[in-house]
């Protein structure tokens, strides 16, 4: 091929990837304008306003634990905020979680305690199909507690969990090497074998957190319970029409019903950890940007691709 004939194959080829290049920058501007669009209109309830009687709705769904939607540093603005709203009638906790980790089912529910009396405002909670541990430790920081009749609800207590392998280490023909400055630095080590004082250890631990539990649920189910803390605090659940009985809980509906109950009203205010807008373009812009620089290095690589010949 001639020379001329090459230079003009490159060109053509240089004039193509420009092309693409700009293509993925109008792209990448429309997804920016598209996300910034569904931001405003789904996710920024700030200047959302509502008419006549409303209620603070907040959702808790799933395991309550550090960096997650159910987490102390994600729950505990959403109900500031929710409390400081001068034109809501109250606030409604709907709950559908099987617990969590035990700190931060107790820095929300003393946030709420805190916050019913800064603010005066009645804090009620609807489960739905899980009401239980770290999600009941919440719960009864509310005036009221209300739960569908099928909704498992209870389970007041602490669990660990772990396993063992300090006989498959030693099958296997495995040394185990720790080194501690202080003798019980390595307690709970699974490739240990249990002692009697680790034991011992754990329970004291777990009976201190249980003992927490059981007086958040003393101090706000005060006067509702109908059986005896024994029976209530072994960590056994209950179906929601039984918990009823046992005065865990104070009646059974849905969130529509409990609203127009408790505050007279359908109409809700709904506080959700909405994502960020940077957060949003970042997620939707990283294969458009991706794909971007990859043209602009196609743009700009040496041509080498072989002699058309």
């Amino acid at each position: 091929m001639s020379e001329v004939s090459s230079d003009l194959v490159q060109q053509l080829l240089k004039e193509r990837k420009a092309d693409r290049r700009w293509k993925n920058i109008r792209f990448i501007v429309w997804i920016i304008i598209i996300s910034l669009f569904v931001w405003l209109t789904f996710f920024n309830h700030s200047t959302s306003t509502l008419s006549g009687r409303y209620v603070s709705l907040l959702r808790l769904d799933g395991m309550i634990a550090p960096q997650s939607e159910i987490s102390s540093e994600v729950i505990v603005p959403l109900l500031q905020d929710a409390f400081k709203d001068k034109g809501s009638q109250g606030i409604i906790l709907d709950i559908n979680s099987p617990g969590g980790t035990p700190v931060q089912a107790a820095i929300i529910h003393n946030a709420i305690v805190k916050l019913k009396k800064k603010y005066h405002k009645k804090v009620v909670v609807v489960g739905e199909d899980l009401l239980t541990s770290g999600a009941y430790y919440i719960a009864v920081a509310a005036d009221a507690i209300y739960v569908n009749p099928n909704t498992l609800t209870g389970s007041i207590g602490v669990i660990m969990k772990g396993f063992g392998f300090s006989g498959l280490i030693k099958k296997l023909g495995i040394e185990r090497r720790v080194y501690t400055s202080g003798t019980d630095k390595d307690r709970l080590d699974p490739f240990l074998p249990q002692s009697p004082k680790d034991i011992e250890k754990i329970r004291q631990v777990m009976n201190e957190v249980h003992d927490n539990f059981n007086q958040a649920v003393l101090e706000g189910r005060k006067g509702k319970l109908h059986a005896d803390p024994a029976t209530l605090f072994t960590g056994d659940f209950w179906s929601g029409q039984t918990a009823v009985k046992l005065g865990l809980v104070d009646g059974l509906g849905n969130l529509i019903d409990v609203a127009e109950k408790e505050f007279r009203t359908s109409h809700f205010r709904e506080y959700s950890a909405s994502p960020g807008l940077l957060k949003i373009l970042s997620g939707q812009v990283s294969n458009a940007w991706g794909a971007f620089l990859e043209s602009i290095s196609e743009t700009f690589h040496p041509f080498s691709a072989e002699p058309l010949t």
